[in-house]
């Protein structure tokens, strides 16, 4: 009963929230949406004729606002474990990253080309155990970590979403020492209860040819 209370409650704050409504009202696919408009906002990250990976890309808020950024000359290509209701000129890999194959056909699909930007929006399957959740939220980011090694261009951004917690300072020490550039940001979109934070990552010093 304990359980069903609070997913009632859950529900209730979810359709008051500002950032809910925002997106119901202008028909983006969730509130994520926001976040990455105010990380560009205060970063300027995206360009005109980038090359984008989405990680954790379903439902599509991601690349739904940075397809429009980068323009026609512009190539995204999003993937997750989860579908992803097509979006016009996005390539979607349907398949978990951490598999060989998916890791392949996304290698096929740039064609060569290096990314400009490598955003992950992964998340673990919440058991609001804080330990468990963000140790899990942890290595889901070093998946993507490690992905930005072996296809980021040199002065290529990588975005990441992380859990704070235990192990989240040696995870930050670990970024800095791939990036010369590392900074800590929380959007106002995301909520203030959540432990969630971005990491923005810029000039990667070790690539792996």
């Amino acid at each position: 009963m304990k359980k069903k209370s609070s997913s009632k409650l859950w529900l209730k704050n979810h359709f008051k929230d500002f950032y809910v409504k925002k997106s119901h009202k202008k028909k983006i696919r969730s509130r994520a949406f926001f976040k990455i408009k105010q990380i560009n906002r205060k970063f300027n990250i995206i360009k005109i004729g980038y090359t984008v990976v989405d990680l954790g890309s379903s439902p599509g808020s991601w690349s739904q606002y940075v397809i429009k950024k980068i323009g026609s000359n512009g190539t995204l290509i999003a993937c997750d474990i989860k579908y992803m209701e097509p979006i016009q000129k996005v390539k979607f890999i349907h398949g978990d990253i951490k598999k060989k194959e998916t890791y392949l056909l996304l290698l096929k699909l740039l064609n060569k080309k290096k990314v400009d930007l490598l955003m992950s929006d992964l998340s673990p399957k919440t058991t609001g155990h804080s330990l468990i959740d963000v140790c899990e939220s942890i290595n889901l980011s070093k998946i993507a970590l490690n992905l930005s090694k072996k296809i980021l261009s040199k002065n290529g951004f990588f975005i990441t979403k992380l859990f704070q917690g235990e192990g989240y300072d040696i995870y930050i020490r670990s970024i800095k020492k791939i990036f010369f550039v590392v900074k800590i940001y929380k959007p106002s979109a995301s909520r203030l209860k959540s432990r969630e934070i971005f990491v923005i990552a810029k000039n990667i010093k070790m690539i792996n040819k």
